[in-house]
């Protein structure tokens, strides 16, 4: 069994004056994941936010970007309590999943 954790972020977002995005994939590669991917979004909410789209000129820094990875429960377990503290009062979602096509081991 492998797991998938998703962070929602924006592009505002930042770990010591550097990307928060970019700085987790760093982290993430330091960390021998499996695999991780930072989508850029195009438009997005969180909560009671309003939706901030690339269509408006106001946005400035809070389209969304998603960091997402897959790797074994053990590792997931072991890197979340650094990925919170990068991302305090974010949202973080932790899924079981099945691996249909590759294999972690």
């Amino acid at each position: 069994m492998a797991a998938q954790v998703t962070i929602y972020l924006n592009e505002a977002d930042q770990w010591q004056r550097r990307p928060l995005h970019l700085e987790m994939l760093h982290y993430l590669r330091a960390q021998n994941v499996y695999a991780a991917t930072a989508f850029h979004g195009v438009g997005g909410f969180l909560g009671h936010q309003r939706v901030e789209t690339a269509h408006l000129v106001e946005a400035g820094g809070k389209l969304p970007v998603i960091v997402m990875f897959v790797d074994s429960d053990e590792n997931v377990d072991r890197l979340l309590p650094s990925l919170k503290e990068m991302a305090p009062n974010h949202l973080i979602v932790r899924e079981n999943v099945v691996l249909v096509q590759e294999s972690i081991d």
